[in-house]
C-alpha cells in the first residue's frame, strides 16, 4: 500500500502539512452518547474516499447514526487514542462495506485535517485516505442506507452532503480541476 502525505488549500493541516497529530493526554476522556471515548481536546476520525473505476463512492447515512443522518458522505469512523489511522481506515472499510483488505488495489494516506465543529464543540482531527477497489458491489452495514458510484464532476448533483466532505475530497485530490471537468487537455 502506498502512503502519500500532502496538503489541501484552505484547510489547516497539523504539523505544518506533514500530517502529524499530537495525541490527547491519557485519561482526558469521558463517554459520549454512543458510549465512545470523548476527548476534552480535538476528536479524531478517519475519512476514506472509496473509488471504483474513477467513480467516487457516496454513502447515504442512515437514520440510526448520531451525526449527519440522511446526508451523503464518505466512509468514516472514530479513531481511539491508541489506534493506528491506517488500521482504523481498513477496519472502517470492512465494517461499512464488507470489502476485505485484499479487495483494495490502493490505500493512500492524505493529509491530516483540523476542522472546526459547526456546533461549537471541539475541533475534529480528520485522517484522510483514498482507497481504490475493483469490486463494484458493496454490502452496507447499519450506518448507511444507500451508496452510489459517482463521477467526480457529477458530485454537485447530490444534494445533502456532509459539510466537510468537500474538504476530504480536496485533501485526497478527488475533485476534478476545471480543465478536466470541461474536457480541456492539459
Amino acid at each position: 500500500m502506498k502512503k502519500r502525505v500532502g496538503s489541501s488549500p484552505g484547510v489547516r493541516t497539523e504539523g505544518g502539512g506533514r500530517g502529524v497529530v499530537s495525541r490527547a493526554s491519557p485519561g482526558a476522556h469521558s463517554l459520549n452518547e454512543s458510549g465512545r471515548p470523548r476527548s476534552q481536546g480535538p476528536r479524531q476520525v478517519v475519512a476514506v474516499i472509496l473509488m471504483w473505476r474513477g467513480r467516487i463512492g457516496l454513502f447515504k447515512r442512515s437514520e440510526s447514526v448520531q451525526h449527519d443522518a440522511g446526508l451523503w458522505h464518505c466512509i468514516t469512523g472514530y479513531l481511539d487514542a491508541d489506534s493506528d489511522p491506517v488500521r482504523q481506515a481498513i477496519q472502517e472499510i470492512w465494517e461499512e462495506t464488507l470489502l476485505p483488505v485484499r479487495a483494495l488495489e490502493q490505500l493512500t494516506a492524505g493529509p491530516t485535517l483540523r476542522l472546526a465543529d459547526p456546533r461549537g464543540g471541539p475541533d475534529w482531527i480528520v485522517h484522510t485516505f483514498l482507497a481504490c477497489t475493483s469490486q463494484r458491489r458493496l454490502t452496507l452495514n447499519w450506518e448507511h442506507k444507500a451508496y452510489r458510484w459517482v463521477r467526480p464532476w457529477k458530485l454537485a448533483q447530490f444534494d445533502g452532503q456532509v459539510a466537510w466532505l468537500t474538504d476530504v475530497l480536496r485533501a485526497v485530490d478527488s475533485l476534478p480541476s476545471a480543465k478536466a471537468r470541461d474536457g480541456v487537455a492539459s
